[in-house]
């Protein structure tokens, strides 16, 4: 089983950037593809990006497209959200997870605990 811990999470204001990173552990880190999700107080938890094995593949959720970036390091077991122009409804605990194929993000694998990111307007 793939542990997986998000950090980089906080208070920004509206316009501003955050990194989040997860950090897994095990030493297949690279045969996983991996996504991004949120969830909003009150609501269901939704996708919000997806990273291919190797990183030479991303795809968003309408949300993010142009804002959130995602990006991994395989020689650090990491991935990354870059999420820039942040706006008030971005708030929301942030999780990453480990996808059971790069073009599947309804089936996952594991999550990680989650990281509180609070955008005040």
């Amino acid at each position: 089983q793939v542990r997986l811990v998000e950090s980089g999470g906080g208070l920004v204001q509206a316009g501003g950037s955050l990194r989040l990173s997860c950090a897994a552990s095990g030493r297949t880190f690279s045969s996983y593809a991996m996504g991004w999700f949120r969830q909003a107080p009150g609501k269901e938890r939704e996708f919000v990006g997806a990273i291919s094995r190797s990183g030479g593949s991303t795809y968003y959720a309408d949300s993010g497209k142009g804002r959130f970036t995602i990006s991994r390091d395989n020689g650090k077991n990491t991935v990354y959200l870059q999420m820039n122009s942040l706006k008030p409804e971005d708030t929301a605990v942030y999780y990453c997870a480990r996808l059971s194929s790069y073009g599947d993000y309804k089936t996952i694998g594991s999550w990680g605990q989650g990281t509180q990111v609070t955008v005040s307007s």
